[in-house]
This record gives structure tokens, C-alpha cells and sequence, in this order.
């Protein structure tokens, strides 16, 4: 049974969370502070954190980072959970490593939904694992059982999210993917009416396996179209990106 911490010190919305959660089958552990919440999240090793942004002490943002760069936490999933709606914060919220947002006041179905979502997607066995699929390209080799990318010949750590999203392009490999195509397969549902969410994870992306991020050539932006992934079809005879310090210095 999937274990949840639940991190919002709102008595309301934690007592609406957790019920519901319990109702669909989930076992929950929620707590009102986010420098505890961090504790039991190393304690618990829950399988998915919801947490909320505004909290005391320290704020949900800060939690996020922290959870990210202890090994220990760094590849559970995170729902933010906040009243802030607007495009700036939800980039806020995945640039400090939020695997996804949901905006107060909200549906229970639509926050089941997410939930069911996340652990489908983290779980242990990776999509991509299960089927046979592309799995490398070129330079690019992707690593299921541990949410890697082996890229000329270098390893390169991915979050759930940019594994999938990458895996997504990958299948489609040299063909535009459309912006729904890709909240379809990677999200498992339509999270957001605008496309920020899929830019904050493509530029991540970029700045994981683009020489320079800023002028990307093998994960491009078709406007008005979507995102295509074009790849060399043979390793240059190197092994090298063509700036592999650049590469070296964002994973």
C-alpha cells in the first residue's frame, strides 16, 4: 500500500487530504511543519510528498531543494500543494524540484488523479522498462532501473519527469512531438491549459545534455508545433558532445 506524507500546516486541507486518501486506499502520515516534514520524509521514505508552499519556519520552496539534494529523499516524488497560481510560481515551484503543482482550492478527483499519476510514473519500473522500446540512439542510451542517460558515454543523472519526457521525444526520434502528445504520455493527463510546465523540464533537459542550452541543437522547438529530438545516428569518433565541459558542468 502506497505510503504519502502529507506537509501543509492548514488543519482543513490536511483533514480533507488525508481522508480522501485513506479512502482511496493509501496509507498517510501528515504533519504540520515543513522542518519535521523533512525528517519523516528521510525517516518514512514515503512513496510520494505532498507539500504545501507556505509554511512556517521554512517555506515549502526551500523543503523542496533540501529534499532533492539529500541522496536519501532526492528521487521521491513532490506535489506542491499552494494558493499561488500564477505561471511565475508554478516555474518556482519545478525549478526547486516539484514533480508537479496543484493550486488551491481544488477537486478531489482531480487531486486523486495527480496522485495516481506520480506513483504510476515513479514507480520503481519505469515505463519505458516494461515495454520494448527505443532505449538508445546514437549517443544516447537510457538507463530505466535508475533514471539515467548515458550520453557520449558520459552518465548523466535525470529526474522521474525528465527521464519520461525525454524517453517520450526519444520514440518519436527526428518527428515533431505536440505539446498535448507529450501532457498525454508524460503527465498522464492535461495538468495546465498553457505549456510552461513541459519549457521548465525541456530546459532542464537542455541544460543536461546541450552544449550551449541557450542555442540547442538536438532538443529543438519547432514554434507553434511542439519539441523534436534529433540525435547524430553514430557516435562522433570522440565520444564527445561538442563542448563536453559545458555537459560536465550541468548534471
Amino acid at each position: 500500500m502506497p505510503r504519502i506524507l502529507v506537509i501543509d500546516d492548514d488543519p482543513a486541507i490536511c483533514e480533507l487530504v488525508t481522508i480522501n486518501l485513506e479512502m482511496a486506499g493509501y496509507t498517510v502520515e501528515p504533519v504540520n511543519d515543513g522542518v519535521k516534514g523533512q525528517a519523516l520524509a528521510v525517516q518514512l521514505q514515503p512513496d510520494l510528498i505532498m507539500l504545501d508552499l507556505m509554511l512556517p519556519r521554512v517555506d515549502g520552496l526551500t523543503i523542496c531543494q533540501r529534499l532533492r539534494r539529500d541522496d536519501r529523499t532526492a528521487d521521491i516524488p513532490v506535489l506542491m500543494l499552494t494558493a499561488l497560481g500564477q505561471t511565475q510560481d508554478k516555474v518556482e515551484g519545478f525549478n526547486a524540484g516539484a514533480d508537479d503543482y496543484l493550486t488551491k482550492p481544488f477537486e478531489v478527483e482531480e487531486m486523486l488523479a495527480r496522485v495516481r499519476a506520480l506513483l504510476r510514473r515513479t514507480d520503481r519500473i519505469p515505463k519505458a522498462a516494461k515495454h520494448s522500446e527505443i532505449l538508445n540512439y546514437g549517443p544516447l542510451t537510457l538507463v530505466p532501473e535508475r533514471f539515467e542517460a548515458i550520453w557520449y558515454n558520459k552518465t548523466i543523472r535525470l529526474t522521474h519527469l525528465e527521464f519520461e519526457l525525454l524517453h517520450c521525444l526519444l520514440q518519436r526520434h527526428g518527428q515533431t512531438v505536440s505539446p498535448s502528445d507529450i501532457l498525454e504520455e508524460v503527465w498522464g493527463y492535461d495538468p495546465d491549459d498553457d505549456i510552461e510546465t513541459i519549457r521548465v523540464h525541456i530546459r532542464h533537459l537542455r541544460t543536461k545534455l546541450e552544449p550551449e542550452p541557450r542555442h540547442p541543437i538536438y532538443i529543438k522547438t519547432v514554434y507553434g508545433a511542439g519539441y523534436c529530438l534529433e540525435l547524430p545516428s553514430e557516435v562522433e569518433t570522440n565520444n564527445q558532445p561538442a563542448n563536453p565541459s559545458t555537459v560536465q558542468e550541468q548534471t
